[in-house]
């Protein structure tokens, strides 16, 4: 699903947008505890790695494991 900003939006916010669905990302949203967020938040920043990149390798693992 493409996301439709309101009002006029500029180049850049065009371009992320035609990039992210180009390459097939998408947004997630759910609840987790502060506590466990904070101290995920601080450890991937200890090791240098995103969010992101880290949760979507944990994801794959858990897939490849179920195989």
């Amino acid at each position: 699903m493409v996301r439709i900003p309101k009002g006029k939006p500029n180049a850049q916010t065009v371009a992320s947008d035609k990039y992210q669905k180009k390459v097939g990302l998408i947004a997630k949203s759910f609840k987790i505890k502060r506590t466990l967020a904070e101290e995920f938040k601080q450890a991937c920043e200890d090791r240098g790695e995103g969010q992101a990149a880290v949760i979507s390798r944990l994801m794959q693992e858990y897939i490849d494991e179920k195989k």
